[in-house]
């Protein structure tokens, strides 16, 4: 068995559909060094059958970096996880926790909560394929299953089966009448819930996720639980992690135009082998957000980073153009 070290998820960047790819990921490790970063959910299916170079492709200055795979089926998720373990990911997570309909037709997703002893199974196979922590990424409750015996027999089941590590996105889920969007809103959140969690399996390191803002929310969830889980924080206002990472582990973050000096090499690299700019630049928009310029340094990107053969001069534009500097044709 790994070595178990709660601390090692005290802050994490979520799993996030469309958005967490490997240059989301490059960026936010420039942002936070000693964050725990996640991959989009990748479906057990696509590594067992699909492009597995492409699909696990990142960075090693990822590290440490999670692969959260999607499935319901124990020995195709035991399969993805020993082609991820390989890869050289630090952890496998397996998704209990989204609620779209094309994850519940699939029979993955939140709509597992209902069936704790199928995840029991999986997390068992994943296990036994791999030397890596397993994790479990879930909600609070999924339509009616709904109270804090549910979430605790879960929480047991897990723990039954050999997870060390469970978070917990502190939100029902509805998987009828409500889409993807809605559910990141409808019904509240319910923090005390999964503070209690923790209370009743003290041995269990736990990560809440949801709706977490600032550096005070972060520092009053640290203590009650292990760890918290950043969202749409880190897609709307990326600056935030740095802020949040040198508050929680000493040091001052870098400045902005750090940031952007520091992510070049890479940039230029990538787009030497092909990848174009829009691909890197969609993900630094929000950089200096709230901030006097910020909305002329999207601007930029959005008209020009998507034209063939953008380049770096995109961004000196977009400072520049922060700065009240002009150089727009």
């Amino acid at each position: 068995m790994f070595p178990h070290d709660p601390s090692a998820w005290r802050l994490c960047v979520a799993p996030m559909m469309d958005f967490t790819d490997r240059h989301c990921r490059y960026f936010h490790r420039v942002l936070a060094p000693h964050a725990r970063l996640y991959t989009e959910m990748i479906t057990a299916a696509a590594l067992v059958r699909g492009d597995r170079r492409h699909l696990l492709e990142y960075s090693a200055a990822e590290h440490p970096v999670a692969l959260q795979l999607g499935g319901s089926d124990p020995a195709e998720l035991a399969e993805a996880a020993r082609h991820g373990a390989h890869a050289g990911y630090d952890e496998i997570n397996l998704n209990v926790g989204c609620p779209s309909g094309r994850v519940q037709s699939a029979r993955f997703g939140a709509c597992l909560m209902r069936e704790p002893a199928l995840v029991t199974d999986c997390v068992r196979a994943m296990q036994d394929a791999v030397a890596v922590p397993v994790t479990v990424k879930c909600r609070i409750g999924v339509d009616e299953q709904d109270s804090e015996a549910d979430l605790r027999r879960f929480t047991a089941a897990m723990v039954d089966a050999g997870v060390r590590t469970l978070i917990v996105h502190a939100r029902k889920a509805w998987l009828q009448g409500l889409s993807p969007r809605e559910n990141r809103e409808i019904p509240p959140l319910d923090y005390p819930r999964v503070h209690r969690l923790k209370r009743e399996f003290p041995g269990l390191a736990v990560v809440i996720n949801g709706g977490i803002v600032d550096v005070g929310a972060v520092r009053e969830h640290l203590r009650h639980v292990d760890g918290v889980m950043l969202g749409r924080l880190a897609c709307h206002d990326p600056y935030s992690l740095a802020r949040i990472d040198a508050a929680l582990f000493g040091g001052e973050p870098p400045a902005r135009e750090t940031v952007l000096a520091r992510l070049r090499p890479y940039a230029e690299a990538e787009l030497a082998r092909g990848t174009p700019l829009q691909a890197i630049a969609r993900h630094l928009s929000g950089l200096y957000h709230g901030l006097p310029g910020g909305r002329a340094f999207r601007r930029v990107l959005a008209e020009r980073a998507h034209r063939p053969g953008a380049g770096w001069e995109v961004l000196e534009a977009a400072c520049a153009e922060l700065r009240g500097e002009s150089v727009l044709r």
